[in-house]
């Protein structure tokens, strides 16, 4: 796998703001080495959720990041991998920050999935359509 500058965004329901977003660099491909998109990953302001400011879930010093995996991989077992490539390619370009990742409640799956990982749950907060919380991996 490698990780390239994201240029395409496939979802026909994204506004122009949506698309300028995912243009302004912080969004990322994740490519097979025979050129399949494998998902995407993003980092910064792209990668927390708006309300999470009011509550002061990120104004600690991390990498923020966000990502999606494919939906034909979803549910396979290859979850694993592809979010150690990504922690990976983190600590290559963010030496020693920690990693923090955003992430629904009722995903319980993936939040099981991060703890694997080394992540520890830190914050949470509500939005109008969701409880959240943060989680830190801090080596």
């Amino acid at each position: 796998m490698s990780v390239l500058q994201c240029r395409v965004v496939q979802n026909n329901e994204v506004t122009e703001d949506e698309i300028k977003e995912r243009l302004n660099g912080s969004y990322k491909g994740i490519i097979y080495d025979n050129g399949d998109v494998y998902g995407f990953l993003c980092t910064g302001e792209s990668a927390q959720i708006p309300v999470g400011h009011k509550y002061g879930v990120y104004d600690d010093k991390n990498v923020d990041i966000g990502f999606g995996m494919d939906p034909d991989y979803v549910g396979k077992g290859y979850g694993y991998n592809f979010c150690s490539f990504i922690i990976n390619y983190i600590r290559e370009n963010y030496a020693a920050t920690p990693i923090r990742l955003s992430v629904a409640t009722f995903n319980k799956r993936a939040i099981h999935l991060y703890e694997k990982l080394g992540f520890v749950k830190k914050d949470k907060f509500t939005s109008d359509f969701a409880e959240f919380i943060t989680m830190i991996k801090f080596n």
